[in-house]
């Protein structure tokens, strides 16, 4: 059969063939906005700010320098920084330079962090002084030494011992800011490398490659998805390190977002300060860094002046805290769902033209799902026999996906293959109701089977949550004689509060089922959290692994 006669036309010619790389947005950022605000990072006289301008050059003189030390594609640049300009200029000069820029978790301990460098093949560690202990220990486990490059922040100076001949200032000083880059040769090329949690073995690194990176930036900036723009002021409270910061950085080059840096002092009055000084208008976290927040503005009756939106993501935002954030305060909450193997966005909760005309509860109740898959990305439920099941809001099964950015293989293959037919399948139990808003009803490995019956853990939780004495709720599987297992509730109360175990279950009347109702309570002071501030459940069933329910 002839080819069509469109066909050379359409070929890629090497001649004319553009590559698609997240690169362009800066470099474009740096030539159509230059003086527009780019990066803020600090407090008061110390406070650094630059333009996109600078920030492109010195993006420049870092792929430069690593260029001229010899340094190129497919060679692995790993980095342990807080969210700093640093780390946003690692973003893009590292892969100027064709290298794979791997942001360690700065929360890790140091088998977890040596485990990366070796994994990943490190040829170069910049890390900020913070965080030298852990990255010192670390190195002594090597089999191979990796020169290692200080970054000392000038806004909030860590104490932590020098560990490198050089520190990043005199890194890039090395380099030129008119260094001429070019667009990587192929598409695929790799572009990022993070690394899922590990809660279970060692992790599994996830390759992103230029194309598939600049994909999701598209996508992820849309109005039905995080919907910024150059308009926009925006505080990434979710630190770089986890997953490219949900792509945040990105995106803010793509359309000449201002983007703002709190450091390390993620306290409620630094951050309302902040928001304020800054007149941020959008942020982006996880729910346990928003108790702090609102917990001081609430004790000093504070109000926002500029800030009108909040991205919610990493687990799923507690029903009190989202009606808290819309009701009193007038800042939208957008739940967002995704995973590392997504690059990471998969899902945002933006309301359709139809649910205006709702009151306030019957769009909450929209917004407590976790929302619509964005452009790019495909989803279904299946069963346990393997069948795709109905878009009812009823049914609940294993959420699976597919997309352009979505995880096809583990890096170096290590591992099963983790597609079925095609499909990720991501470990979630969820339901899709007709109008396509995903709900997370539980991780399948935390749903708590009673009686032939499935209790959503989160579901109870978010009851927990709304009892003002309550400063943070878990709810696990314990063994049980009659019921297989049922659940137990585990709260850590608020600071000068009192509740007990009877009022805490009453808490559940009209709220639940009655057999949902926990069949206990415990208090702690402290539920274990991991490195990106999720639950660590599995370390709570350990902790309780031994706990018999009280005989009625």
């Amino acid at each position: 059969m002839a080819n069509s006669i469109f066909d050379q036309d359409l070929e890629r010619n090497p001649a004319n063939y553009a590559p698609l790389s997240p690169l362009t947005f800066l470099e474009r950022a740096g030539t159509v906005y230059p003086e527009l605000p780019a990066i803020v990072h600090g407090f008061g006289r110390k406070t650094i700010r630059r333009n996109w301008r600078q920030t492109y050059a010195r993006c420049r003189r870092l792929a430069d320098v690593l260029t001229r030390r010899g340094l190129g594609r497919g060679d692995t640049v790993a980095v342990m920084l807080a969210n700093t300009p640093e780390m946003v200029e690692v973003h893009f000069g590292v892969p100027m330079a064709g290298c794979v820029l791997n942001a360690i978790n700065t929360r890790l301990d140091a088998g977890s962090v040596a485990f990366m460098l070796e994994h990943g093949e490190a040829k170069l560690f910049l890390v900020d002084r913070e965080f030298a202990a852990t990255a010192k220990a670390a190195l002594a486990q090597l089999k191979r030494p990796i020169e290692v490059i200080d970054v000392l922040d000038p806004i909030y100076e860590g104490s932590g011992d020098r560990l490198g001949k050089l520190d990043y200032e005199e890194f890039i000083a090395g380099g030129s800011a008119q260094f001429v880059w070019s667009p990587p040769g192929d598409e695929w090329d790799a572009i990022a490398l993070n690394y899922t949690s590990g809660t279970t073995g060692n992790p599994k690194g996830v390759l992103y490659s230029h194309r598939s990176t600049l994909l999701h930036t598209f996508a992820a900036a849309m109005p039905d998805a995080l919907n910024i723009s150059a308009r926009d002021v925006l505080l990434p409270v979710v630190p770089m390190f986890h997953v490219n910061a949900w792509g945040l950085p990105y995106i803010a080059a793509m359309v000449g977002t201002k983007l703002v840096f709190p450091g390390p002092q993620l306290d409620g009055k630094s951050l309302y300060e902040l928001f304020e000084s800054e007149r941020v208008t959008c942020s982006a976290g996880v729910p346990t860094v928003w108790q702090g927040l609102l917990g001081y503005t609430e004790a000093n009756q504070l109000k926002f002046s500029t800030m009108h939106r909040t991205v919610i993501g990493g687990s799923a935002c507690p029903p009190a805290m989202l009606r808290l954030f819309q009701d009193k305060y007038g800042v939208q909450v957008l739940h967002a769902w995704g995973m590392t193997e997504m690059s990471p966005l998969g899902t945002a909760c933006t309301l359709k033209s139809q649910h205006r005309d709702m009151n306030a509860d019957e769009r909450a109740q929209i917004q407590f799902k976790q929302g619509r898959v964005i452009y790019g990305v495909d989803m279904k439920i299946v069963g346990d026999d393997g069948g795709d099941l109905p878009w009812d809001g009823h049914a609940f099964g294993d959420l699976h996906v597919r997309g352009p950015w979505v995880v096809r293989k583990y890096f170096k293959e290590e591992g099963e293959d983790p597609l079925r037919d095609g499909w990720f399948p991501t470990g979630d139990v969820a339901t899709i109701d007709s109008d396509g808003y995903m709900q997370i009803t539980d991780r399948s490995k935390d749903v708590i089977k009673s009686g032939g019956e499935w209790i959503s853990s989160i579901e109870i939780e978010n009851v927990a949550m709304s009892h003002p004495a309550v400063a943070m709720a878990a709810c696990i599987a314990a063994p049980h004689p009659k019921w297989d297992e049922r659940p137990l509730l585990v709260v850590v109360k608020r600071p000068n509060t009192e509740v007990t175990r009877a009022q805490m279950l009453s808490h559940y009347e009209g709220r639940v089922a009655k057999w949902q109702v926990p069949d206990d309570v415990v208090f702690v002071d402290a539920i274990p959290l991991g490195a990106t501030g999720k639950m660590l459940k599995a370390k709570l069933r350990e902790q309780f692994r031994d706990y018999r329910f009280p005989v009625p």
